[in-house]
């Protein structure tokens, strides 16, 4: 998936989004600070009809969000900001492990770099960049980051 949007087509890119990646549980986004990371998981809690205030988990490191799929089944969206963490032991001991192995959860996780090690096999990579008009570039795609272009330039 490659995508260049603006805010205002927000809310109709989260929804290709969950078209395109219905199944996927667990996502690593990547991009510069300022690059859109917290609100593109904002928009696409929306999509998923998330009633919950969603903001920056920074200082908590970890936010959690609730869903009710197809209206039913309850279900859960945990939103990782690991960029203050130090260590891959931090990071298990601040219970990411548990986010990212969660049967019933989907699971985001910004500055993912830290945490590779733990990351499921079947990762999808977000790669989120500002263009020069100040619309977003998003790149995703299979567990291999190295198939992407560092730059997104």
């Amino acid at each position: 998936m490659r995508l260049t949007f603006s805010h205002a087509e927000l809310a109709q890119v989260a929804e290709r989004f969950w078209e395109t990646f219905p199944q996927q549980q667990v996502f690593a986004l990547n991009g510069e600070m300022g690059a859109g990371k917290t609100t593109f998981v904002k928009a696409l809690c929306a999509a998923k009809g998330v009633e919950d205030t969603t903001g920056s988990p920074t200082f908590s490191i970890i936010n959690e969000y609730r869903f009710k799929e197809n209206g039913q089944r309850e279900r859960i969206i945990y939103h990782l900001d690991l960029y203050r963490l130090k260590s891959l032991e931090e990071a298990v001991e601040a219970g990411v492990e548990d986010c990212l192995y969660h049967p019933d959860a989907i699971c985001f996780v910004e500055w993912p770099d830290m945490v590779a090690p733990l990351l499921p096999a079947d990762t999808v990579y977000l790669f989120l960049s500002v263009t020069p008009d100040h619309k977003r570039k998003l790149i995703a795609g299979s567990a291999n980051p190295g198939e992407f272009e560092p730059s997104l330039q």
